[in-house]
């Protein structure tokens, strides 16, 4: 992995747990203002690795309710329209 890639990623956990903590799911995007003044390449990996996480997260989350909604013979959650995209 380059340096910038785990520069980017590095801070990019640090500022997924600090979301948590801070209670501001859109914090990454201050820390993304911050790194874009002195490094815009430093800044898209880093809003790379968020993309990347915050996704993840929410695919878990997807995964851990429809598991339960199938265990407890309820109706599984239905996925996002459009969801068959991405890029």
């Amino acid at each position: 992995m380059a340096l910038i890639d785990e520069l980017a990623d590095d801070l990019a956990a640090k500022t997924m747990a600090a979301m948590k903590e801070l209670d501001d799911d859109r914090f990454y995007m201050q820390v993304a203002k911050v790194i874009g003044t002195s490094s815009p390449s430093l800044q898209e990996a880093f809003m790379t690795s968020c993309r990347l996480r915050i996704s993840a997260q929410r695919g878990e989350s997807f995964l851990n309710d429809a598991l339960k909604a199938w265990r407890e013979g309820a109706t599984a959650p239905a996925a996002p329209r459009g969801a068959e995209g991405g890029h």
